[in-house]
């Protein structure tokens, strides 16, 4: 068994691991983001490290994430498989349908993306949310903090899905990530002509997000991302709502007429009729 981790990928089946797998398997990085095609080996790359971390990091967790239980099982049967064709180099103290407990004080755990399954847990050395761009901003706020003591990794892996939502929002402005994006034209077991016989079956939108890793609107979206950032303006100051009803109640006369100034300046003529707020130092008007 290999400690090398590109060597410890052959042992299990990956003789020829891609350049981009190869790069990941020897690197230390602690925020990783992958952007892959589908079929593009980001799931078996990922159930590598989690298994070379349980195997010789001795009494770490290892977490897997999906958004549902079906994933969960397909991201684990991976670990498992690999297991196994190592011949259980550390034995198993539990064996289960997600969950592996070794000897060594080690635990893989795999879950459905559900705030509430993993709250439980702290203290994880390696952190994988599989296909991330389809879970819920609430598990990524929950589940962050879990690095927080053991310092450990966290690998956030997906094929796009609309531009929304935490990996989204980290691919396209988070700090600190080592990104890494594999289209299916850099996918040596992806043929050409299976790449353009999809390319002609399905509408351009679903191709360029599937295969080639490009963020597209998705179908059920009421306001597209364009629209939606053309709402934000830095030209007017911000000011908080609650501020005109205290003031109405305080200083009527004095308060309001100051207020009804600043919203003179903002170009609303009635407070009840649009609101100025500020997100992230940005200002958007909502209208009501």
């Amino acid at each position: 068994m290999a400690l090398d981790r590109v060597a410890f990928a052959e042992e299990v089946g990956i003789s020829y691991p891609d350049s981009w797998q190869a790069e990941l398997l020897c690197s230390n990085a602690r925020r990783v983001l992958l952007n892959c095609s589908r079929q593009s080996g980001k799931s078996t790359v990922a159930a590598i490290l989690a298994l070379h971390t349980a195997l010789y990091k001795a009494g770490s967790l290892v977490l897997v994430l999906a958004p549902a239980l079906r994933q969960s099982q397909e991201s684990f049967q991976k670990i498992a498989t690999f297991y196994r064709l190592l011949g259980r180099p550390v034995p198993a103290q539990a064996e289960r349908k997600l969950s592996l407990d070794l000897e060594n004080g080690s635990r893989i755990v795999s879950l459905p993306g559900m705030e509430k399954t993993v709250r439980g847990f702290s203290g994880a050395a390696l952190l994988i949310v599989d296909e991330a761009a389809r879970v819920y901003d609430a598990l990524y706020h929950a589940v962050r903090p879990m690095l927080a003591v053991s310092g450990g990794t966290l690998m956030m892996l997906s094929t796009p899905y609309g531009k929304r939502g935490a990996f989204f929002e980290e691919w396209t402005n988070g700090q600190g990530w080592r990104r890494y994006e594999i289209p299916a034209t850099e996918v040596s077991r992806i043929s050409p002509g299976f790449l353009e016989e999809e390319r002609r079956s399905l509408p351009e939108r679903v191709f360029r997000q599937e295969y080639l890793c490009y963020f597209e609107e998705t179908e059920d979206q009421a306001f597209g991302h364009t629209v939606i950032e053309s709402a934000f303006t830095d030209e007017y100051e911000p000011f908080d709502l609650a501020d005109y009803e205290e003031a109405k109640s305080h200083e009527p006369a004095e308060q309001e007429a100051g207020l009804n100034r600043s919203l003179r300046r903002s170009g609303v003529r009635d407070a009840s009729s649009a609101a100025l707020s500020n997100l992230g130092e940005r200002s958007y008007w909502s209208l009501g």
